[in-house]
């Protein structure tokens, strides 16, 4: 959740027995960047750092939660090129970079950012392969679900073939009060990937739902804006071993 996950907000959480938290989603590049001060004009939360701050930002803020916790942290990135991702990947506390092929803002979908990415499989998969061999840390991509012209599962077979550590899926399931259950189960079935759930995750009973129909963890956001946890992580991980992010 851009300009509310920092590190501030996420050492809150860990206590209650997350086993990895991520701040961002940071801009990286002039494009991202300038797409989120437009975001911000229309009274949208969003990360204000410069370009030439923003490794500098990420490092300290990764370092303010390894001083305190041993809990896993991992960045989501916003980039129209794999280099600033790249170059994120190089902090020596960080443990993940995520690529953001999730966001729907306007403003960087126009710029071929967010969940546009996959709509160009050729560029998605350069990028991500580009990402893979370069970076020096572990590697996730979240997507966002049932995104008009895309075909989630086989986005979510070649981020699987590329062998990414991690696949972050925001079921998303428009018009719905609900997430897609039906397309984690796909995806589970179909590769072998590390499966983090997310979308609608409120309480224990869509937790378990969630990590029942095959997702590997969970993640939640909104249902802690508050700096709370209204429900015991320790319940869903039980003799699983299935982990919360």
């Amino acid at each position: 959740m851009a300009g509310i996950t920092d590190s501030k907000f996420v050492k809150k959480l860990i206590p209650y027995g997350f086993d990895m938290v991520t701040i961002g989603g940071y801009n990286t590049d002039k494009k991202t960047i300038n797409a989120g001060e437009k975001i911000l004009k229309r009274d949208r939360r969003e990360f204000r750092i410069s370009e030439e701050d923003v490794i500098n930002h990420i490092e300290n803020e990764v370092n303010s939660i390894k001083e305190d916790f041993n809990a896993l942290v991992s960045v989501n990135l916003r980039a129209t090129t794999p280099d600033p991702i790249i170059e994120v990947s190089k902090i020596k506390e960080l443990d993940v970079v995520e690529l953001n092929a999730h966001c729907r803002q306007k403003e960087l979908v126009s710029i071929n950012c967010g969940q546009s990415m996959m709509k160009n499989q050729r560029y998605f998969e350069e990028f991500l392969k580009e990402l893979i061999k370069k970076s020096k840390s572990k590697i996730s991509v979240k997507i966002r679900a049932n995104v008009e012209g895309v075909d989630t599962l086989n986005i979510s077979k070649i981020i699987n073939k590329l062998n990414t550590d991690f696949l972050h899926v925001d079921c998303m399931k428009p018009k719905y009060p609900h997430g897609d259950l039906e397309i984690i189960k796909k995806i589970s079935e179909n590769t072998d990937i590390f499966i983090i759930g997310n979308n609608s995750i409120v309480d224990l009973k869509s937790a378990k739902n969630m990590l029942y129909v095959g997702a590997s963890g969970i993640s939640i956001a909104r249902a802690v804006l508050n700096g709370r946890l209204s429900f015991n992580l320790n319940e869903i991980k039980g003799k699983r071993n299935k982990r919360v992010f």
